[in-house]
């Protein structure tokens, strides 16, 4: 975890002292909901097209957004029980919100995830490719080719900066 993350969680949200500035947080969620999704949005796109070095420059973006959605989300979380009955039917809109912010996020997840691990196939394929064209194609004793020897494998370097 960076300091940065963990002054953060250290640092208690400021409680929320009225339902107008109850409103304010649950705008301001909105608004970094929305802020939130397009940077998602472009971030898929932007994986599909395989474009990896334009989807590292939207992580502070992202990480910007969601460190104002987490410290609003808590700050209205910990409020609640006092303001529950002064803002009645706009919780319920700020709760099916989340809720599909949530899967929008989940499904971001997903294909990064799915991303990240067609890309990790593709370097173990090359190296795998490599070791093996870098070993002497002959028959063992039981008449298989052996493993490659250890001797034989090249290293595979991998620039992460696209």
């Amino acid at each position: 975890m960076t300091d940065q993350a963990a002054a953060v969680q250290e640092t208690p949200p400021r409680a929320i002292t009225s339902v107008d500035e109850a409103r304010d947080v649950i705008r301001m969620l909105d608004e970094t909901i929305t802020a939130l999704v397009e940077v998602i949005e472009e971030e898929d796109r932007l994986v599909r097209a395989g474009k990896l070095a334009d989807v590292a420059r939207l992580s502070p973006t992202k990480t910007s957004h969601a460190r104002r959605y987490l410290a609003g989300s808590l700050r209205l979380r910990d409020s609640l029980p006092r303001l529950r009955g002064e803002l009645g039917g706009e919780l319920s809109v700020v709760k099916a919100r989340h809720a599909a912010f949530q899967d929008r996020l989940q499904s971001n997840l997903t294909a990064l995830a799915t991303a990240h691990a067609v890309s990790e196939d593709i370097v173990r394929g090359v190296a795998g490719e490599l070791t093996r064209t870098a070993s002497p194609q002959t028959y063992g004793a039981s008449g298989r080719t052996p493993m490659p020897d250890p001797r034989h494998v090249r290293p595979l370097a991998v620039s992460r900066t696209l």
